[in-house]
């Protein structure tokens, strides 16, 4: 799936989009502490990348990928999932890939935010 969605730059790009579209939204922002979005979209970029099938950078840099455990500080309720999901939704629409791969993100996307929620609203 790396490959057939445009390898790194892909990723790179579709992040990009995504946390431009959170730092603008004060649900979201709430989420991210640091001040400086960078290194989060270092984190999400290189995660996406070894997830779907390239280099393993982020394990050699960080271990385990850990999802809920390294999201379980943040309060995440239906509304941050709802907020983070339309984002990287319109993120991922943005992007000039195959509708096969289009839908597998946007599976992916969908599933993995479900499971980050913490807190009942």
């Amino acid at each position: 799936m790396y490959d057939l969605a445009g390898g790194e730059a892909t990723f790179r790009l579709l992040v990009k989009r995504f946390y431009s579209r959170v730092a603008e939204d004060p649900v979201l922002r709430a989420v991210y502490p640091e001040e400086d979005l960078s290194g989060a979209t270092e984190r999400l970029t290189l995660f996406l990348i070894q997830y779907w099938g390239g280099p393993s950078t982020y394990s050699e840099r960080r271990g385990h990928p850990r999802l809920r455990l390294r999201h379980q500080p943040f309060a995440i309720g239906r509304r941050e999932r709802d907020a983070w999901l339309g984002h990287m939704t319109a993120a991922v629409e943005s992007l000039d890939v195959a509708p096969a791969v289009r839908k597998a993100l946007l599976d992916y996307f969908e599933t993995a935010s479900t499971a980050m929620i913490n807190r009942s609203e």
